[in-house]
């Protein structure tokens, strides 16, 4: 069973539930994996590194490896979203309109969630709040796998 967690940029908040899901998953011995893709990967296409600071700082304090998650941003595929068995956008408000824009017809089966960027809302309140949602979705993905 894969989870496909997307964001914008595939830089900063998908990577971290990524990271978070997985290395639990591997910790509970779960047979469930997540992978992170980006709506609009050009847009940190020139930055330095390959993933946000913010999410190695975050990943680091909570002694989470960085081989948790993809080495670089992935631009979302529809073939992504057919072998994902659940899908989580990260921003409603951001995220439908690229989706629905992009990907006609799967906006549907997508769980929306309201995890602000770091334009709109601090890394320190934003990424414990996508460790709790997505720590709450592996329970869901354990018991379905029970």
């Amino acid at each position: 069973m894969q989870v496909l967690f997307l964001c914008t940029g595939n830089y900063y908040r998908s990577r971290f539930a990524e990271a978070v899901f997985n290395f639990h998953a591997c910790r509970l011995n779960l047979p469930t994996r997540a992978f992170s893709r980006g709506l609009a990967v050009h847009l940190v296409r020139d930055f330095p590194e390959r993933i946000s600071p913010n999410t190695v700082f975050a990943l680091r304090e909570r002694d989470i490896p960085l081989t948790h998650t993809s080495l670089r941003p992935r631009q979302l595929a529809n073939e992504d979203l057919a072998v994902a068995a659940h899908v989580v956008a990260l921003k409603e408000a951001e995220h439908r309109p690229l989706l629905e824009h992009l990907h006609p017809g799967w906006s549907q089966r997508i769980e929306f969630w309201h995890i602000d960027d770091v334009d709109a809302g601090e890394p320190a309140l934003q990424l414990p709040k996508l460790e709790k949602k997505t720590l709450a979705l592996l329970d869901v993905v354990a018991v379905a796998l029970a």
